[in-house]
């Protein structure tokens, strides 16, 4: 049985996903507000291409499906579990960044902040309504 409501996606819909959101970011400080066109990536496809290196796998999975205290060991993180956070981190971050795109952001020495890791982090995962956690009450 068809839902008589339902609608196919158009191609030129499918484009405009594909270019992405306009999304404003946790700013980099008072004055600093920070707003850019993401996209949220396939981490799958990213695996399968080889974005996530495989000594990464496992960890970004656990990232993945638990978030990054999924990465803790014995409920601390260490160096090493860091270091493997930051680089899946940065992985999605260069997938995610349509404009500006990451590269250009590191080519100038900009460093992005803690909360706009985990923005950049909850957007992928979940899409805009991941965002409301992030908007100041008022």
């Amino acid at each position: 049985m068809e839902n008589q409501n339902l609608q196919i996606t158009s191609i030129d819909q499918l484009k405009n996903y594909k270019s992405g959101q306009i999304v404003e970011l946790p700013p980099f400080g008072d004055g600093q507000p920070f707003v850019a066109r993401l996209r949220r990536p396939s981490m799958m496809s990213l695996a399968k291409r080889g974005k996530i290196p495989n000594e990464l796998l496992n960890s970004a999975n656990s990232l993945f499906e638990r978030g990054p205290q999924g990465l803790m060991q014995k409920g601390k993180f260490d160096d090493e579990t860091m270091t493997k956070l930051f680089d899946i981190i940065d992985v999605i971050c260069e997938a995610s960044f349509v404009e500006p795109l990451y590269k250009d952001l590191k080519d100038i020495g900009i460093e992005l902040t803690d909360d706009q890791y985990m923005f950049i982090f909850n957007y992928t995962q979940n899409g805009v309504q991941a965002l409301d956690s992030f908007r100041p009450v008022g």
